[in-house]
């Protein structure tokens, strides 16, 4: 089969990896987090579009400088070139599922922690 199909939610209330990269097209790419209770992503600005979905957990998100509150239920779109961070502010994992466009990280990455980060880009690999 072309394409890929889950269950979005069950998928990223299951995930306990700080990020996993489950499908990489060629202009989209998708992707679980889960970030520990006082942990963020660490401030940062794309060269592309970012989809974030939070599916459980409380949290608030930085966009230019502004804090809004989010948990399970919420939505947000980061523009191109928008500095943003994300920060889990609850005493709970924060639960997202995040669609870069085009794709942010290289097909298959898993970091178990955000200790385990490391610096790496999509290199034109994807998942078909």
């Amino acid at each position: 089969m072309k394409g890929f199909i889950t269950h979005i939610e069950r998928e990223t209330l299951s995930n306990n990896d700080y990020r996993r990269v489950i499908y990489t097209a060629k202009h989209s790419q998708l992707l679980l987090m889960s970030i520990e209770p006082g942990g963020e992503i660490g401030e940062e600005v794309h060269t592309l579009d970012q989809f974030l979905r939070f599916e459980a957990g409380e949290g608030k998100v930085v966009l230019e400088g502004e804090e809004t509150a989010v948990q399970g239920g919420d939505a947000v779109l980061v523009p191109e070139g928008t500095r943003h961070n994300v920060v889990n502010t609850g005493s709970e994992p924060l639960k997202l599922y995040t669609l870069y466009a085009p794709p942010n990280h290289k097909d298959g990455v898993v970091q178990h922690t955000k200790a385990d980060e490391y610096e790496e880009h999509f290199d034109g690999m994807t998942t078909e």
